[in-house]
């Protein structure tokens, strides 16, 4: 089990260093000068050095890269005045030349060039609204999903079940953006005066009066955009496996001993059914981060894809470049739980 762990984790880490890879040369090479982004077309020479100097657009892309991947490494190498302390936060380790250390520190992403704060601090204001919005929607998705999905098992080829399919199907064809629009514009505008909901906002707003305020109906549309899909699969997962069980010989067994149907879809079938959703639910909470940046951006939420979208439009390249490495380092980590879990739950995992 120990040696599948870390083969597990080493295996992450190369995913995760060859996104790092892929993502800096990516957005170095592409058009564009940052600096004149930042100050304007009219902005004298002196100027233009002076921010390609300041994040440091001015070495070659090599030599950005090694200080990208010293910035980014939890163990690097920084020299030990009171700037660079304050800069990266770091633990002294031991020194390795006269003015350079060793140092401990979280992964440094960088300055935005637009507001020139840490990426990181603008990825925290973020990340909490995205990460209610991904769990609401799995949330949603796994509730609605697998009620549906035991409804249309027990109702098969009857209109109930083909109801369900079309559902799931449709969920499952209609991408996210178009999704959203379709229904932003439906219950959002038609339908506004009657449900209530608006076509945009985000869950925090700010009052004069009260300050801060969350308004938790600005979740709703978002929340059910986001789960469309996951819910479509849930409900095929949960029909399918239900199938399975209900024509099992003890599901047979308990009809004969006289148990209520009822009990024996909620108690006996669907417990065993639950396997392979479980499974399917796990792996797709690292998705729906990943996929809350179109949603977030057209119904207006204030989250880590809208911040994304936003700074893409300013080639505001770092916040971009942490954006995506946060969520690659998330889908690692998940995978990495994941396939490790299913070790513990199958034996016969650890010889693969």
């Amino acid at each position: 089990m120990l040696k599948y762990a870390i083969r597990k984790i080493l295996y992450g880490w190369a995913v995760l260093a060859g996104i790092i890879v892929v993502v800096f040369f990516l957005f170095n090479i592409l058009p564009g000068d940052p600096a004149r982004m930042t100050q304007g077309q009219r902005s004298d020479v002196q100027s233009l050095e002076a921010v390609r100097k300041e994040f440091g657009l001015d070495k070659p892309i090599p030599v950005q890269f090694a200080y990208y991947i010293n910035d980014l490494s939890p163990l690097s190498i920084h020299e030990g005045d009171s700037i660079t302390q304050a800069k990266y936060r770091y633990l002294k380790l031991f020194p390795v030349s006269k003015e350079k250390y060793l140092v401990l520190k979280k992964p440094y992403l960088r300055r935005s060039y637009q507001t020139r704060r840490d990426v990181s601090s603008i990825l925290a204001e973020t990340i909490p609204n995205t990460f209610i919005l991904a769990i609401s929607a799995i949330i949603f998705a796994t509730l609605i999903g697998i009620f549906l999905g035991v409804v249309s098992a027990v109702n098969q080829d009857t209109w109930i079940d083909r109801s369900a399919n079309a559902f799931a199907i449709l969920g499952i064809s209609a991408p996210s953006f178009f999704a959203g629009i379709i229904i932003a514009w439906f219950f959002g505008f038609i339908l506004g005066d009657y449900t209530g909901l608006n076509m945009s906002g985000s869950l925090y707003n700010y009052d004069p009066f009260r300050g801060e305020v969350i308004t938790w109906k600005n979740l709703v549309l978002p929340m059910i955009t986001l789960g469309l899909r996951p819910l479509a699969i849930i409900v095929q997962l949960t029909r399918s496996a239900m199938l399975d069980v209900l024509s099992q010989d003890y599901i047979r067994t308990a009809r004969a001993k006289g148990l209520s149907e009822r009990r024996i879809i909620y108690k006996h079938a669907l417990k065993n059914a639950l396997n392979p959703v479980i499974t399917a639910i796990s792996g797709w909470f690292a998705s729906l981060l990943a996929g809350s940046f179109f949603v977030e951006y057209i119904f207006g939420y204030n989250g880590l894809g809208k911040a994304t979208v936003d700074a893409l439009e300013l080639s505001d390249f770092p916040v971009v470049m942490g954006s995506i490495l946060f969520v690659a380092f998330i889908f690692v980590i998940i995978n990495i739980l994941v396939d490790i879990s299913y070790a513990f739950i199958d034996p016969r995992v650890k010889l693969t």
